[in-house]
């Protein structure tokens, strides 16, 4: 594993407060490993063996049921997820796809169950991650049921601006389908909530979305 790889984990909200002891027994038997696009990591209904954590590419976590699929989030760099599940040693909810070349170190669980008994700073901040992603997973679902389409466009916008923080852009770095997939929507429908947004200056090309005017992007949610 690279030296940067141990301190772009160590500078993680879920590691910071450890004690040097303490994480760099977590990550004895840690590895990192390179994956091409498109390769499955695991599947749900496996049992949660590693933490992982994203260093470089881009992640989709996606539930599978009667044929069906559905993007429930999409992870990018630096990272860590399915945490839950190695907490609780219980099989996998999801299933996880790369979506681009894509870096990966790979905790143990077992090496994380025996952090978090001895570690109280990193007990709280993985308390912390987990009630995070409890209010993250009712937001999407609250969006879900309560907003239109378009609207879930506009806020999934907003918040990419604001993540990204470049002035006016936004980089989509999952395929169309899946993004349409993350916010509930058909790749038809998107496209159409994409052309309902071009009154408010939205314009498209490839992967880059100009945003000129944020605002105007705000005042459709304001008015729903």
């Amino acid at each position: 594993m690279r030296d940067q790889d141990l301190n772009d984990i160590q500078r993680l909200p879920l590691f910071s407060g450890m004690a040097t002891e303490h994480f760099s027994q977590m990550l004895r038997a840690a590895y990192a490993q390179d994956f091409p696009a498109q390769l499955q990591l695991f599947r749900q209904d496996d049992r949660a063996d590693f933490l992982h954590v994203l260093m470089e590419g881009t992640v989709a976590l996606f539930a599978q049921s009667g044929g069906r699929e559905a993007t429930m989030a999409i992870i990018r760099p630096v990272s860590s997820f399915i945490l839950a599940a190695c907490m609780l040693d219980q099989p996998l909810l999801m299933s996880a796809r790369t979506m681009s070349r894509s870096r990966i170190v790979l905790i143990p669980a077992t090496d994380v169950r025996k952090a978090f008994r001895a570690d109280p700073e990193f007990a709280v901040a993985a308390n912390r991650q987990l009630a995070m992603g409890f209010r993250d997973m009712v937001g999407q679902a609250k969006s879900l049921k309560l907003r239109k389409s378009n609207e879930r466009l506009v806020d999934y916008l907003l918040t990419e601006l604001e993540v990204q923080g470049t002035a006016g852009r936004v980089l989509i770095s999952a395929e169309k389908r899946v993004l349409a997939s993350f916010l509930g929507m058909t790749p038809e429908s998107l496209s159409r909530a994409f052309k309902s947004l071009e009154a408010a200056g939205v314009r498209v090309s490839g992967s880059q979305v100009a945003i000129p005017d944020p605002q105007r992007l705000r005042a459709l949610l304001d008015d729903a």
